[in-house]
């Protein structure tokens, strides 16, 4: 795990081709984005080359049409470890998304699916009033969600009010008192890369997202926007770069601001990341995506007998 633009992925790749002849790897992605089909660019998702030879599971498995929620990946994910490991191979689970690796950790509580009507009426409400405006209403409803969720998380946000509505009860209550589905059990050895210099971290940021706008990233949105029957309120397009693309192809940004709003809100994911990290027990910190550290850490472990 770690904050975008460190590196996982490739070091991830790079550990399971080194690992291949003595300990079979197969990946599990822990990435929210990740899972559509056509969200290739600006998810800086592996090619096909890349993943050659590698199996790679939760990777284009939705239309992004079909939202993806925390609970659906516990399940997936519950399910692909049980059968890698039951091969005698080694699952390693890749990503980003923290929420994810948390319900992976400490399982999750059962909420109500999500409802598109409810959504699209928050979708819509915050389209008109701004999401801090959406952060103000779950302060009043579920203050203690309120503290968690930052203002700048819309799907969290969005997903905080649906519960109370759907329910009448505040998500917070719902998981103190709700059924809990179990995380996944057995040991695992948590690994995260953390850049110790921010500055050099944001560049890479920068320097990235213009390097997805060269490599097609408009285009690619472009394709998504001209399907017809998706809109902004939905996860996938609510996506780091792709909403501020989408924004642009609706004419509410130019290029320019397009450019520079899409690297703020990556730089800011970064930092929701790195407070995540900072507060997570048992986490084996690496500064740079180094196999040897990695591969070390791993056998500290005993990962690798």
């Amino acid at each position: 795990m770690g904050p975008t633009a460190s590196g996982k992925s490739d070091l991830a790749i790079r550990l399971a081709q080194k690992l291949a002849q003595t300990h079979p790897v197969e990946i599990v992605s822990v990435d929210s984005a990740m899972v559509y089909r056509g969200l290739d660019i600006g998810t800086a998702k592996p090619n096909t080359t890349e993943r050659a030879g590698i199996p790679h599971h939760l990777i284009d498995i939705r239309d992004p049409s079909q939202p993806y929620s925390a609970a659906d990946f516990l399940n997936d994910a519950r399910g692909l470890v049980s059968d890698i490991v039951r091969k005698q191979r080694i699952p390693l689970l890749v990503g980003g998304t923290m929420l994810y690796f948390k319900s992976l950790k400490e399982g999750i509580a059962e909420l109500p699916p999500a409802d598109g009507s409810v959504r699209q009426s928050i979708s819509d409400y915050a389209s008109r009033n701004g999401w801090s405006a959406i952060h103000e209403r779950l302060r009043v409803i579920d203050p203690e969600a309120a503290e968690r969720i930052h203002p700048n998380d819309p799907q969290r946000l969005q997903r905080a009010l649906e519960v109370y509505e759907l329910t009448g009860q505040s998500l917070t209550a719902l998981q103190q008192a709700g059924r809990q589905r179990d995380g996944l059990k057995g040991s695992m050895c948590q690994i995260a890369i953390v850049p110790s210099d921010r500055a050099e971290l944001h560049s890479r940021i920068a320097l990235r997202f213009e390097q997805m706008v060269t490599d097609g990233l408009i285009e690619e949105v472009s394709g998504l926007f001209d399907r017809g029957d998706l809109t902004s309120s939905l996860p996938a397009i609510r996506s780091v770069g792709y909403r501020q693309v989408w924004q642009h192809l609706s004419g509410e940004l130019s290029h320019s601001e397009m450019v520079e709003r899409a690297v703020i809100a990556t730089r800011q994911l970064a930092k929701r990341q790195y407070t995540w990290l900072r507060s997570w027990r048992d986490l084996n910190v690496i500064s740079a995506p180094r196999e040897e550290d990695a591969l070390k850490i791993l056998r500290s472990h005993r990962m690798l007998d």
